[in-house]
């Protein structure tokens, strides 16, 4: 055996303890205590509630937390989560907090609202400014903040965190990305309370109710289920991505080689352009009525306008209401802007210096992928340069660029059962809230039936995972949508209403009406205050005891038929029944089950419906439409009458 000398022995030893030192800082990073996405600067903390805190480390890693000069400890267990629970804190701050080596910044104490749901309730404010332009462009409140959840979905099992996200507080650039209508109602309740509010926005447009459950609320559902194994199988997913994503690529290349406005030699936007071979249709329209049903294409319209000097050379801005369902639009041969699907209104900047004096061009390429293309009605359509603005609706030339096979639908994982759940729920629900307000159901509309069933899943379900089975909801009941109808015909969007109205049977909730706030031609309506407004008065009586707020308006009770009339009672009246006007939209039926408009009247706290050719009438519907235009029945708050039907 050899034996080392005692300096190799000392290079040794400096070896090791060189290794050991270049080690150790991988060690502690490895030990280093991780937080989830919620627990970070800015934060909103629910007052007056036993919280929780919760994280990451290695196993058995103590972890301590200094928070308001208290010390809390606990340690990671054999998984590595870790979780401590704090005694409920009073409303202030800003605060810090120290997790080991962490510090927390700008933390508060006030009220936690989950808001959750799909395109209305994710519809940031930046989409209404046509409405609030003025009150948002200076606001200022570091008291109201909103962490908006990123998209994301998982189908094997709920996820321990969130993909991403921060806090932001309300100040003029970062107010625009919040939920109009979850800024509104925070806002309503900071004015009420003088109490800091934190929203967590959890929503995705276009996504249905199932999506927001978790799998074992959905037993029953065996299409669900057989859904969701589908999509756990390995490379199943990917593989739909990869061969769709080709799908619309190709599609996309046939209608560029196509298109002789795009392909061609002389191109359909240049401002020198021979148009007396296009025909002529009014804007707005839909192909449809300018005999093109059904047409897969793209479609180029262009329009000659005569600009005077005081509009010429300035940024401008160009307002083309809504399109269905991609446009590209240039100006005097210029590209100014796009948008690839129809909701979102078309407002586009035409720089400094492009316009002029006289005559200017304005072109339209639209492509509609499954035949109803064109232009929403009552929106507006004009260019606007400082005070002057040019009304664009009216006639257009038009020629058709290309017509191909429709494209075939995608899959838009994001919608199937459990995924939204999994990934933008689960994690966050050891996060302590006062309540939760969902928007949704235009999704859901034609399933009414099983949507009455889901809606008291997600409740009880939300109840469940945060342990307070008393938690406050608030559903926001569909407004008025789609063109109105002359007669009592059938809906799903009132099938809907009643579903959602379906949640008062479960204590606690609430159930905003909104029949009167939306608009025909557009299923994103623009009045958020006002639905943020009904939200705060029925957070403050559902959730606050607010015994002498009126947060609702009439609701049907019951009804007793005298003779030919029917009486209809309510609950909610508030102050007394009233219409601005004679009563509209109520339709009464014999044994037949075939409804006709009736007369009504208010009676006291109640309403009197009758047709003199129904003599034996047997029920009556109220607002029992897609857009029931004119309902006018409401209390004398203000607050509108919930639509219903008194037989099933």
């Amino acid at each position: 055996m050899k034996i080392l000398s005692q300096t190799h022995r000392i290079s040794l030893r400096k070896g090791i303890a060189l290794l050991f030192f270049l080690i150790l800082p991988v060690v502690f990073a490895n030990a280093e205590v991780r937080l989830p996405r919620l627990i970070a600067d800015g934060m909103v903390l629910q007052r007056n509630t036993e919280l929780k805190l919760w994280g990451w480390a290695s196993p058995q890693e103590k972890v301590e937390i200094l928070f308001l000069n208290k010390v809390y400890r606990t340690a990671a267990d054999a998984s590595g989560k870790w979780l401590v629970k704090l005694p409920a804190q009073k409303a202030g701050g800003p605060y810090t907090m120290k997790v080991n080596d962490k510090l927390i910044k700008d933390i508060l104490v006030g009220e936690v609202w989950l808001c959750s749901g799909q395109s209305n309730m994710e519809l940031p404010i930046n989409r209404v400014l046509d409405l609030y332009r003025a009150e948002v462009e200076n606001a200022n409140n570091s008291k109201i903040r909103e962490f908006a959840v990123p998209l994301k979905y998982d189908f094997n099992a709920p996820t321990q965190d969130l993909s991403g996200g921060t806090w932001q507080s309300v100040n003029p650039k970062d107010v625009l990305r919040f939920s109009a209508v979850a800024y509104f109602f925070a806002k309503d309740l900071y004015q009420k309370y003088g109490l800091p509010v934190g929203i967590i926005r959890s929503a995705v447009g276009g996504s249905p109710i199932e999506a927001w459950l978790p799998e074992e609320r959905l037993n029953q559902y065996p299409a669900y289920q057989e859904s969701s194994r589908v999509l756990r199988k390995a490379g199943y997913m990917d593989s739909i991505r990869a061969s769709e994503g080709k799908m619309v690529k190709e599609w996309n290349i046939a209608l560029y080689k196509a298109d002789k406005g795009i392909s061609g030699s002389t191109k359909w936007y240049g401002n020198d352009l021979d148009t007396s071979d296009w025909g002529t249709l009014n804007l707005p329209s839909f192909w449809s009525d300018n005999g093109m049903k059904g047409l897969n294409t793209s479609v180029w319209l262009r329009k000659t306008i005569d600009l005077p000097a005081s509009m010429a050379g300035r940024q401008a801005t160009l307002r083309l209401g809504c399109v269905v369902d991609c446009d590209s639009v240039f100006v005097n041969g210029t590209f100014v802007g796009t948008i690839s699907y129809q909701y979102p209104p078309r407002i586009y900047t035409v720089p400094a210096g492009l316009l002029k004096e006289g005559a200017n061009n304005i072109t339209i390429r639209v492509i509609s992928y499954s035949g109803q293309g064109g232009f929403v009605k009552d929106k507006p359509y004009k260019l606007i340069a400082g005070n002057s603005e040019i009304d664009l609706k009216g006639e257009w030339k038009y020629k058709v660029g290309a017509q191909i096979e429709p494209m075939k639908s995608t899959t838009t994982f994001q919608y199937k059962p459990f995924g939204l759940y999994n990934a933008m729920i689960a994690p966050i629900t050891d996060y302590a809230i006062k309540g939760a307000v969902w928007y949704q159901g235009e999704s859901n509309t034609g399933r009414s039936g099983e949507y009455e069933f889901m809606l008291s899943f997600l409740i009880n379900n939300l109840r469940d995972k945060w342990g307070n089975p008393n938690l406050p909801f608030i559903c926001m009941q569909l407004p008025n949508f789609m063109e109105a109808k002359k007669e009592p015909s059938e809906s799903n969007w009132a099938m809907l209403r009643e579903a959602q109205l379906s949640a008062l049977k479960i204590p606690n909730t609430a159930v905003v009406v909104a029949i009167d706030l939306g608009e025909w031609n557009d299923i994103h309506p623009l009045n958020k205050k006002a639905v943020g407004h009904r939200l705060s008065l029925a957070a403050q009586k559902t959730a606050y005891g607010e015994k002498n707020v009126v947060s609702s308006g009439p609701i049907y009770k019951s009804m007793v038929i005298k003779g030919n009339q029917m009486i209809i009672s309510f609950t909610n009246i508030g102050s007394g029944l009233t219409a601005k006007g004679e009563l509209k939209e109520f339709a009464i039926a014999g044994s037949d089950n075939k409804f006709v408009w009736a007369k009504a009247r208010i009676a006291g706290d109640k309403v009197v419906v009758w047709n003199d050719d129904i003599k034996n009438p047997v029920s009556v519907r109220y607002a029992w439409a897609d857009n029931p235009e004119g309902a006018n029945l409401r209390n004398k708050e203000g607050l509108s009458a919930s639509p219903f039907r008194t037989n099933k």
